[in-house]
This record gives structure tokens, sequence and C-alpha cells, in this order.
């Protein structure tokens, strides 16, 4: 008999809710929230330097939220982004974030998403994704590996035909972004790709 899969959020999360029906108007303040949970990831100690948040495109209303847990769930798949969207597939009852009782959704992420990642976006469902910092700033400021992501990413994300197109804004706060991968670099934040540890 296996043991069920549970994934556990740190519970200082709940505290950076307001209401279940929050929003967040520009894109802006959509990745200043995640910027915020990727922060409290570090100072909680219960992760790694990365947030994601599943939002409505049109109005903001934050659908899921997700933090790096990687360490804790001793699971490499949960990645902020990876986290944000099961979550979000979870409340929408659907593995299909287009499906056509939802409105258009979009990830907004604190850093690029990692060769992983970008393969859960892939088969989502999204229809955006924001961006803060690079991939090369995070390779750069904390030593994560992120894979080999192609190097024209944005493109066949936005050109993916049959499946509908998600289209891609980079550099959204960067510096912001990059700010908290610099503090947990500088803080000895545990550098968990394999063939580091």
């Amino acid at each position: 008999m296996y043991p069920d899969i549970i994934l556990r959020l740190p519970e200082w999360l709940a505290g950076e809710l307001q209401s279940p029906a929050q929003r967040f108007s520009t894109l802006e303040e959509r990745m200043a929230f995640v910027i915020r949970l990727a922060e409290r990831n570090i100072q909680e100690g219960t992760g790694g330097p990365f947030g994601a948040a599943v939002f409505t495109q049109e109005t903001g209303e934050l659908i899921a939220p997700g933090v790096n847990i990687v360490v804790a769930s001793h699971c490499s798949l949960a990645h902020a982004e990876a986290v944000a969207i099961m979550l979000a597939q979870q409340i929408c009852g659907t593995f299909d974030l287009s499906a056509d009782f939802l409105p258009p959704l979009e990830l907004v992420t604190s850093a690029q998403p990692c060769i992983q990642c970008y393969g859960n976006i892939w088969w989502s469902g999204l229809q955006r994704l924001i961006v803060g910092a690079s991939k090369a700033d995070v390779e750069a400021l904390t030593g994560f590996q992120e894979g080999p992501v192609p190097e024209n990413w944005v493109e066949t994300l936005e050109h993916r035909p049959p499946l509908p197109p998600i289209r891609v804004i980079q550099n959204v706060l960067r510096e912001e972004a990059c700010a908290v991968l610099r503090a947990y670099a500088e803080n000895g934040g545990l550098v968990y790709n394999p063939d580091v540890m």
C-alpha cells in the first residue's frame, strides 16, 4: 500500500490571503503579491525563493497562490508554479484551466519557469504567463540550475498550433524579484539541485 500524496502549504500562507475573492487590478500588483510570497517563504524558512499565483486575467481575482515547498514536502515537483497550478485545478474542479466554464486564467510567477514548470504550463490550460526575474537572473544570483529551457521558449508558448497560444509578458518588477533571489543567496539559502546537494 502506497501513502496518499499530500502537499501541505505553509501555515503562514493563510495570513497573506485577505479574502476568498481577493483582487489585484494591475500586473504590477499581482507580481508584487507573488514576490511577497517568495520573500515570506524565505523569512519563514519554509522553502525556496519563488512565488507564483493563478489569477483571472481580466479582473485579477486570485484563484490560487503557490510557493516553493520542495524540501519540506520531499518532492522535487513542488515548485511554486506547479503548486499554484495544482491548487487552481483542484479549486476549479478541472485539469484544464482553459475549460469553457472558466474565464481566461494566467500564471504570475516571480521568476521564469524552469524546464519542469515550462512543461507544466504547456499542459495546464493557462492562457497567459507573467514573469519577474529571468532564468539568467535565477542562475546567476542563486546557483540554481533551471534546466535546458528552449532558447525560443516565449515564441514556442505563443505559437503552438493546434493548441491555443499562451501569451508571455516578461520583466514585470524584475528588480524586486531579483532582490528576493539575492537575499536568499546572501543568507545561505539551500540550493537543492540534485547535482549540488
